[in-house]
């Protein structure tokens, strides 16, 4: 089937969850920088709320307003039918994201949405991929912080490479930033589900058709000191180098055996341990349910970060590439990770899915499948650095 149509659907973008936290970053980055022309509307289960946004946007009157609720199949489906272009900022993903993605897949909408769960990515892929491709849907997963710097950070690099060779390309994250509730709770959750991640990985290698004479793996690594950008290398247990891979095996680009692996870059030895030992016992708390509700408490979904320690946030993420004897160091860096720069990833994407001259894709895809050279050139006009450190 043939995409929407500008004359088929009444909006290209229709925002989904745009009262909380980041919905709201989201909403206000469109009404600053959508162009003009662009149909648009902010959607969730409180109208009155909803239309109080509205209110307050810079030409908010041209922006509709769309009740819909994920308890509610019919009203999923009818968001479905009148957009484009639907991005999704209604998390723990998994509980509360797969009645979007089904109507999106049955309708041929594009879908477009902030997760890091990597449990509800394969999820969608087995259930959804198959109808996706018959409706020329394009549903793409983790168009923020998760995973938009890291995949096209990856695409990048690999471009800065020779064609035809085998590629390795290692990531080094470091970022100074709070987060919300939402991600926290969302974060939560996903300790808690090892379990059904694993299962849900599973299913999908069951279901998903790997390259031929090509491959693409993205191990975890070890902790390391990396000499090559001057710090402690832990290996990051997130959805990210999933995304790269799969963009890897999607994209001939990449080479004929392409390896990533991920890692927060941290200075300090000490800082290193303590992070460990952190991250490891909140895993174990995660575990323990009444633990895990009084952890969520303390930072209850919808609080978020004051503009101020927004202002002061900042990522960087610098990539060591290699193959056919060159090397190439690369950089892709910003503001307020998790949530300034997530609105503007998220906003930009769901822009270059409705705009943009792109490539001829359908079913579950990556933002560098999808994307890959609109998006970056779109981000870097929006003020995010993609750039070449150094070559060897």
């Amino acid at each position: 089937m043939g995409r929407p149509s500008r004359t088929d659907r009444p909006y290209d973008v229709v925002l989904f969850g745009a009262t909380g936290f980041v919905g709201e970053l989201t909403a206000r980055y469109l009404a600053a920088h959508a162009p003009r022309g662009l149909r648009w509307a902010l959607a969730g289960r409180d109208e009155v709320k909803l239309r109080r946004l509205v209110g307050r946007l810079p030409g908010g009157r041209d922006v509709g307003v769309l009740r819909a609720d994920v308890s509610d199949p019919a009203s999923l489906r009818t968001l479905a039918e009148r957009a484009r272009v639907v991005a999704s900022t209604v998390g723990p993903y998994v509980r509360y994201g797969e009645g979007l993605v089904a109507a999106c897949a049955d309708t041929g909408t594009d879908y477009l949405d902030l997760t890091g769960e990597p449990e509800f990515v394969d999820l969608m892929y087995v259930r959804y991929d198959a109808r996706a491709r018959e409706t020329g849907a394009r549903l793409v997963h983790a168009c923020g912080f998760d995973s938009v710097p890291h995949d096209l950070g990856v695409y990048f690099t690999v471009r800065q490479l020779p064609e035809g060779v085998p590629l390795s390309v290692d990531g080094f994250v470091s970022a100074g930033a709070s987060f919300s509730g939402g991600t926290f709770a969302s974060a939560l959750g996903q300790f808690a589900r090892g379990r059904q991640m694993r299962a849900a990985a599973r299913d999908r290698r069951r279901h998903e058709p790997r390259p031929v004479a090509r491959r693409a793996v993205a191990p975890a690594g070890a902790p390391r000191y990396a000499g090559e950008v001057g710090a402690w290398a832990l290996p990051l247990p997130t959805v990210d180098p999933q995304v790269v891979r799969r963009s890897a095996e999607a994209l001939e680009r990449y080479g004929p055996d392409f390896r990533y692996r991920h890692y927060a870059a941290v200075r300090r030895l000490p800082v290193a341990v303590g992070g460990t030992a952190a991250m490891g016992a909140l895993v174990a708390a995660a575990q323990v349910p009444p633990v895990r509700r009084g952890l969520s408490a303390l930072l209850k979904p919808g609080e978020g970060p004051s503009p101020q320690k927004r202002a002061r946030s900042w990522f960087r993420v610098r990539f060591v590439g290699e193959g056919g004897g060159h090397r190439v160091f690369t950089e892709v860096s910003g503001g307020d990770p998790g949530y300034d720069e997530t609105a503007k990833m998220f906003a930009e994407a769901a822009l270059s899915l409705a705009l943009d001259d792109l490539p001829p894709t359908a079913g579950q895809v990556t933002t560098a499948v999808a994307m890959g050279d609109a998006l970056t050139e779109r981000l870097r006009s929006a003020g995010i650095t993609f750039r070449v450190a150094a070559k060897r």
